[in-house]
């Protein structure tokens, strides 16, 4: 390959590298080269953790370019070569420690604080049924949309007055929403980026996950992991909506569904007994 198009190749590569975040499709047009907007309580958590990481990486990379500089410009044609098979007890040592200080700083760190937040935020289900005014959802997932089931003013899943959406999330912010998922088919992962968190949806089993928004707005819900050939397709959105408005959008999509409710449709009556998990 001839100089030039290989200098042609890199620019196009870094102006495809530097144009991708540029590219985000979402209800609400995200801005700049970061994350996409954080509209969860916990999180700050996560996009943390990988700031933090991506600052011990950046770290080490310096001192390879550096420690590789010195080595070029250092042992240039005056040096004289020195053969080692790098197996003496110093080599070992040497190789051992920086390798043992590197994976206890950066992958401890990883370690420590990921069971942190996971216990005290991400899996902390108990925290999140104990507040009053905690939202319970249902969802099954198939090929390809996101079914979504609400108990209505009884209280109870699977019942006349359920309200039943189709790729259509709306929460109350400043609550618990607490969500049980279950797969019809193959391999599912609910996903919501805005609010840090996904879970699998698994046939044959029911998994959980829990958030709290703390901001109103339309976001993504996506897939997040390869189902079949309309994957790209299986995408909805989560409205986060303040606690009136979502009081009176309840109480429409109820009467909605008590008048579309069909006793024999027995497809429609996918819902379960909620429990505890």
């Amino acid at each position: 390959m001839r100089p030039s198009r290989y200098v042609k190749l890199l620019w196009l590569t870094l102006l495809f590298s530097l144009s991708a975040p540029l590219a985000w499709a979402a209800p609400q047009p995200e801005s700049g080269y970061s994350f996409p907007r954080d509209a969860s309580v916990h999180g700050h958590r996560i996009d943390w953790l990988i700031e933090i990481t991506m600052v011990f990486c950046i770290i080490l990379f310096v001192i390879m370019c550096i420690w590789m500089a010195l080595a070029v410009f250092k042992h240039g044609e005056d040096h004289e070569a020195e053969y080692d098979h790098g197996d003496t007890k110093h080599s070992m040592y040497v190789a051992f420690s920086l390798s043992a200080i590197i994976f206890l700083i950066v992958d401890g760190n990883l370690f420590y604080w990921a069971v942190k937040d996971l216990n005290e935020a991400f899996w902390a289900f108990d925290d999140a049924y104990a507040a009053e005014n905690h939202l319970k959802v249902e969802i099954n997932a198939h090929q390809w949309a996101w079914d979504f089931r609400y108990a209505g003013p009884d209280d109870v899943f699977n019942t006349a007055d359920d309200i039943v959406t189709l790729n259509d999330f709306r929460v109350p912010v400043d609550t618990p929403v607490i969500v049980q998922i279950a797969s019809t088919d193959v391999l599912h992962s609910f996903a919501l980026p805005n609010f840090r968190v996904k879970m699998d949806a698994v046939p044959g089993s029911i998994t959980q996950l829990w958030f709290q928004a703390k901001r109103t707005g339309d976001y993504d819900i996506s897939c997040a992991q390869h189902c079949g050939t309309n994957h790209y397709k299986m995408k909805g959105q989560i409205s986060v909506l303040t606690q009136e408005d979502y009081d009176a959008w309840f109480r429409h999509a109820t009467r909605v569904s008590e008048l579309a409710y069909d006793p024999e449709d027995e497809s429609a009556h996918w819902g379960w007994t909620w429990e505890k998990l």
